[in-house]
């Protein structure tokens, strides 16, 4: 067994444990493998290990990997997009993960329609109000929430958040029930259902699953530091 498939294997111990901890079912939450910086050759371990889902931080990382590698993998992109990368990473990704303002909401829905697609995307939150974090605050997403469902491209399946990093996963915990409340306070007002909660990293992504996380991201604990 390769050195990642080997981590893999012990993630998926650790998710299920999460789970059974939480009193949740292990097929309601699915892992994204961060594969950002990593090669092509790295990203197929995983895939022969099981793995068929990944995460990619750059539009450029994404096109240039999903053609040397198996068609039926899943991508999503988790990092910030600038509005001149829209069109091009529209048709590679099942999801983009990181919608952070209503700017770029506008672009996705815009270019979708020329192309004819209807993307999914989860929308970032800033949940401590971190001035070196892309994401809307709580007031800006309550109070644009009206505006980013009448985009009517888009199908917004809920929330991701990032929040500050420290090595105690007990220290992301109350920004993960953070999340969660918020979740739950959009899907009042705005009367829609909002699945997805993608949050967790990871040193903090056990601590996640068992505050509701539905997607896990999860890099340097399968593939190394960078």
């Amino acid at each position: 067994m390769s050195d990642i498939a080997s981590r893999l294997e012990q993630i998926r111990e650790r998710m299920t444990s999460a789970c059974a901890r939480a009193g949740r079912d292990l097929k309601s939450v699915e892992l994204v493998a961060v594969s950002k910086t990593k090669p092509a050759e790295l990203i197929q371990e995983a895939v022969d290990a099981g793995q068929s889902l990944f995460g990619e931080n750059r539009v450029q990382e994404v096109m240039q990997k999903k053609p040397l590698l198996p068609s039926r993998l899943r991508w999503h992109l988790i990092g910030p997009l600038q509005s001149n990368k829209v069109r091009k990473i529209l048709p590679l990704v099942e999801m983009i993960e990181a919608v952070d303002s209503l700017d770029i909401a506008r672009d996705i829905n815009r270019i979708a329609a020329e192309l004819g697609l209807h993307p999914k995307v989860l929308l970032e939150i800033n949940v401590a109000t971190e001035s070196s974090k892309h994401g809307f605050s709580a007031a800006q997403v309550r109070a644009q929430l009206e505006e980013l469902y009448a985009l009517d491209r888009l199908y917004i399946q809920g929330l991701m958040c990032i929040p500050p990093f420290d090595p105690s996963p007990e220290a992301s915990r109350g920004y993960f029930i953070q999340l969660r409340t918020l979740r739950e306070e959009l899907e009042a007002l705005g009367g829609a259902p909002l699945p997805v909660l993608s949050m967790g990293m990871s040193h903090d992504f056990e601590t996640a699953i068992e505050e509701g996380a539905s997607l896990v991201r999860v890099g340097t604990a399968i593939f190394g530091g960078r």
